[in-house]
């Protein structure tokens, strides 16, 4: 199979070669030649800069092909870092990548739902912080700091502007107070936009010309991925799913789809059902912890409790019929579930998904649908939003990047 060039509209040369060697080193300069179209003079000229950057090494390795050997070049993914927060209401994730969008460390913590944001910024970039030192990575390798934040969101701004679990943020300069409290250029993007693009990053959706990353944390978003670019919409606000309209328990009242399917739901209706005198193995807690209660109820459907069966199940078809019908307008080729709410019964929803799609469908005669689990399950948008961040650097495509500029 031969590898088609890439799409360089919007990208750099250097960001191309980069990328290039990124994804299919070792390389040698011909090959990159060969892939780019750019002339050997060009490519010397750009791998000569990435080599005294220190991005670039000799892989140690030699293509023979009669004449010289060929030098073959790879990444040194140590080279430089990239840091991304997952803010949430239930839980906040940090996470270190290198150049290669692996994970060198990450920490998990409570989430902020409470927590007034002037408070909540020391805390953020103090574990950011930590983190790094704990890895032993100094600032100065670090490119940036991304942070995947519930939506709406105001993407110019730096602000969130109307998530219902994070009230007391709207509207605060989020990117540009982390910004000057960390001394890193900083993204801020919605997470299941963040998603969406680390699974693209990674390689995983990259033969699907139409793909849509379900995040389901708190609340439930899609992060939307057309032949290679995200799709964002008037205002970077698209794939708010979970405000799409929905069928609840009665059907006169107006209701959306997170009011049904989101982990809140989920656990109201299983407290609802044992106030019935339903039982079951889902240990909820005493405190109102929706998220906590969703994991109790999630691990017992894992189990095969009858009830916490029926409330996921519920929830997975009510998020299953909002899929078919993104699915639908958009003409899908890929799905990938992401995001805490799927740590657990993450497969209950990919077979209710799938299951759908598989029947309902409206293109299902021209082409299935892949419903897959992220890479990343749990920490698909801190990665991702790390991965942003990296882009800055790297350039891979055209995935709509509008982080900062350099």
């Amino acid at each position: 199979m031969v590898n088609p060039k890439p799409d360089l509209g919007g990208v750099t040369s250097r960001g191309v070669v980069l990328d290039l060697i990124r994804m299919r080193g070792p390389i040698s300069r011909v090959q990159l030649a060969d892939a780019t179209g750019f002339t050997q003079a060009t490519i010397s000229n750009i791998v000569r800069q990435l080599t005294a950057e220190g991005l670039v090494l000799d892989s140690g390795a030699r293509e023979y092909t009669g004449g010289k050997p060929r030098v073959m070049l790879r990444l040194d993914p140590r080279a430089r870092f990239a840091a991304g927060i997952q803010l949430g209401a239930d839980s906040t994730t940090y996470v270190v990548i290198d150049m290669m969008g692996d994970v060198v460390g990450r920490v998990r913590a409570r989430g902020l739902r409470d927590d007034a944001p002037e408070q909540a910024v020391p805390l953020l970039t103090d574990r950011v912080v930590e983190l790094l030192e704990t890895l032993d990575i100094p600032l100065a390798d670090v490119v940036g700091l991304g942070i995947a934040a519930p939506g709406p969101l105001d993407l110019e701004g730096g602000s969130i502007i109307g998530a219902p679990t994070m009230l007391q943020w709207r509207d605060f300069p989020l990117r540009a107070d982390i910004e000057q409290a960390i001394g890193l250029p900083t993204v801020l993007d919605n997470d299941a936009t963040a998603a969406g693009v680390g699974e693209f990053w990674r390689g995983g959706t990259t033969d699907a010309a139409a793909h849509c990353t379900v995040y389901m944390g708190a609340g439930i978003g899609a992060g939307i991925i057309i032949g290679g670019s995200v799709y964002r919409g008037a205002s970077g606000n698209t794939g708010e799913i979970g405000q799409m309209r929905a069928v609840g328990p009665d059907p006169a009242a107006r209701v959306s789809v997170e009011d049904v399917a989101a982990p809140r739901a989920v656990a109201a209706a299983v407290r609802a059902a044992i106030g019935t005198g339903r039982v079951t193995a889902a240990r909820l807690g005493e405190t109102d912890d929706p998220f906590a209660d969703f994991s109790a109820v999630a691990h017992a459907a894992t189990r095969g409790d009858a009830l916490a069966r029926e409330a996921i199940g519920a929830s997975a078809e009510a998020l299953a019929d909002a899929v078919l019908a993104v699915a639908d307008i958009l003409d899908l080729d890929s799905i990938a579930l992401a995001g805490p709410a799927f740590a657990l019964a993450g497969p209950l929803y990919q077979q209710a998904i799938q299951h759908r799609l598989a029947h309902d469908f409206g293109a299902g005669a021209r082409h299935p649908v892949r419903v897959a689990l992220s890479h990343h399950v749990v920490d698909a948008a801190a990665v991702g939003i790390a991965t942003l961040v990296l882009q800055q650097q790297l350039a891979p495509r055209t995935l709509g990047v509008t982080a900062f500029s350099a």
